[in-house]
């Protein structure tokens, strides 16, 4: 399936209290996005379908001699230094794309929703309490249930557990995609992107934002 929606590459700087018109506080999360550079353009003809390669967060402090060869000698065609994270997305047309064209959050101009997509928290080995908030058993000394899951089994027929219920297991670390965030604020001076609510991550974290896709539910 194609994907029309343009995307750009940011960095999840952290979160900030704003207020609005009538005064209340609007929780915000703050989104760095640097120039994005096109470093590769696939055809139908040469790659078998039509998308845009584009890339972030140049290595220019970085020592080259430390880059791989691959991965220079692939930005060296579009006369880009290497970047850091590289992002792929289909399009119907690539003909207005260059190699080494610049794209900025311009792209967003006169957007009200935004979709933001990045990896969230790892959490580690978690238990039904704290992944699934199971309420546990009873707190007095003589239970011996307090963080348990219970029972998991059945009767007689079929008489097993069946696969896919709630366990302990590790908890966090998936691609998750936030649908719908209003963009509160765009500084273009900075590169910044300012949307209500929060996103998947760490401060720091990589993330991909792109237009709203779906229509957004009134307020």
């Amino acid at each position: 399936m194609t994907e029309k929606s343009e995307k750009l590459v940011g960095k999840k700087v952290g979160m900030v209290q704003l207020f609005d018109e009538q005064g209340n506080i609007v929780p915000c999360s703050v989104i760095e996005v640097p120039t994005n550079y096109v470093s590769q353009i696939k055809d139908k003809e040469k790659d078998g379908y039509q998308a845009v390669q584009i890339a972030a967060f140049k290595k220019e402090k970085k020592n080259p001699k430390k880059s791989k060869k691959p991965l220079v000698g692939h930005f060296s065609k579009s006369s880009l230094p290497a970047c850091e994270e590289v992002l792929e997305f289909r399009c119907d047309d690539v003909s207005k794309y260059t190699l080494g064209q610049e794209l900025s959050i311009d792209l967003f101009d006169g957007c009200e929703f935004i979709d933001v997509i990045g990896t969230s928290k790892g959490k580690g080995y978690q238990g039904v309490m704290k992944k699934y908030n199971f309420s546990g058993g009873p707190a007095a000394h003589g239970s011996k249930f307090h963080r348990h899951a219970g029972s998991t089994g059945m009767r007689s027929t079929p008489g097993r557990c069946l696969p896919g219920g709630p366990r302990p297991s590790r908890m966090g670390g998936e691609r998750k995609t936030i649908q719908n965030l209003k963009v509160v604020r765009f500084d273009k001076e900075k590169n910044l992107v300012i949307v209500k609510g929060s996103i998947p991550g760490p401060n720091g974290a990589k993330v991909i934002i792109q237009k709203a896709t779906k229509k957004p539910m009134a307020v």
